[in-house]
């Protein structure tokens, strides 16, 4: 198979890159930290992977992610795409939030159209889009997390729908609390806390049986989705007791 994933010097992104090169993988990888991209290419190479294509690529900007899922489709046509680069923040300042969207929303567009694009052109292929047990919100702790994974959440299921007759599948992740830099900048309790390489595992697996909506672990997708359906004026009342994912005083953009 042939995968592209972007987000990849990292977490889940790192983890699935390490997983599907156990399966023999073509590899398209990216990531914005170069030493750390690398480093996962490198580890990928040893896993097994039938190839591997790293390149430094910030998924805002628009032309530069366009270029590289052609030039990668050129190279060998993509089977699956994860749209898997994100960023949280600690401090919901206008620079952060405004960042948040840019990277969470517009990022993720960049990357899925071309994609589209790609794969519309051979007829098939598959696309995961990385959104989050916060998306099923709203969350006081997170406003802007949760608005943009919310917002993926919606558009990717939609888009499942809207490209089944294209033999084009989509599939939504939204997992809980999974090891990487932003949750090791938490300092708020992560109940149902899931090793990343776990959670690739989980991801592929349920990828690979076309699931649309890959949401894991399920205490925190029943917790999540029941708040979700409340009535606003009980999902404010309990949203006062759910703490900040970062302490007061550490304010950071992860």
């Amino acid at each position: 198979m042939n995968t592209l994933i972007t987000g990849a010097s990292s977490g889940i992104g790192e983890a699935l890159a390490r997983e599907c090169a156990r399966r023999g993988d073509a590899l398209f990888i990216c990531g914005r930290d170069k030493g750390r991209l690398e480093a996962v290419a490198d580890a990928c190479r040893e896993l097994g992977a039938e190839s591997v294509s790293a390149r430094v690529v910030d998924t805002t900007d628009t032309e530069g992610i366009r270029a590289w899922i052609r030039e990668s489709d050129e190279s060998a046509p993509l089977s699956r795409v994860f749209a898997n680069a994100g960023v949280a923040t600690g401090e919901e300042n206008e620079e952060n939030v405004r960042r948040t969207f840019a990277i969470n929303v517009g990022g993720t567009v960049n990357t899925v159209l071309p994609a589209i694009e790609a794969m519309r052109a051979h007829g098939a292929g598959q696309i995961v889009i990385t959104a989050s047990i916060a998306g099923y919100g709203p969350l006081r702790s997170c406003p802007s997390y949760s608005a943009t994974k919310s917002c993926l959440k919606t558009w990717g299921l939609s888009l499942r729908g809207f490209l089944k007759k294209e033999n084009i599948k989509v599939s939504v992740i939204c997992p809980g609390f999974i090891r990487s830099r932003l949750t090791d900048k938490n300092t708020c309790p992560m109940p149902f806390f899931m090793e990343a390489d776990r959670a690739a595992k989980i991801i592929l697996r349920r990828a690979d049986r076309d699931i649309g909506l890959i949401a894991f672990p399920w205490p925190m997708r029943l917790a999540t989705w029941g708040l979700s359906i409340l009535p606003n004026r009980l999902n404010e009342f309990i949203n006062r007791f759910v703490p900040d994912k970062v302490a007061a005083g550490n304010p950071k953009v992860l």
